[in-house]
């Protein structure tokens, strides 16, 4: 499994946004300038955060984006998910049930089974408040 630069870079900016929405809507600019981002790309991931119901967005002058809840609801999970589409390790773990005709007697499942459940359960343990914290402990400016 790879994360691609989208997945990468939506996270940085769902975390740009946390820690900036304080001041209001946050702008694609502001984040591109901070984040080191293409405002066009930026835009992309933008549309498809809003599409998946985890960005609020406002036109205008005083526009730009928000986080629809609150960075404790946010798993890195969920918005890889959004991002990537399915983490699984193997084509077979896609689906539920898997429709694989040899996932009843493969010797190999259990081994891709695990994976994927070690990557969600870790992913779904750490949440943008998460890493909130984490950076305003070390110091590590968004």
């Amino acid at each position: 499994m790879k994360i691609s630069t989208k997945g990468r870079y939506a996270l940085r900016m769902m975390l740009d946004i946390a820690a900036h929405q304080g001041d209001g809507y946050v702008t694609l600019r502001d984040i591109a300038e901070r984040q080191a981002v293409s405002k066009k790309y930026l835009e992309q991931i933008a549309l498809q955060l809003t599409q998946a119901g985890m960005l609020r967005a406002m036109r205008g002058q005083l526009g730009g984006y928000r986080l629809a809840k609150a960075p404790s609801e946010y798993t890195v999970l969920s918005l890889l998910e959004v991002m990537e589409g399915s983490l699984a390790p193997v084509t077979c773990l896609e689906q539920s049930p898997n429709a694989c005709e040899r996932c009843g007697d493969c010797p190999t499942l259990p081994v891709w089974q695990g994976l994927h459940d070690v990557i969600c359960t870790y992913l779904s343990g750490i949440t943008l408040e998460t890493l909130l914290r984490q950076s305003e402990n070390s110091g590590v400016e968004r």
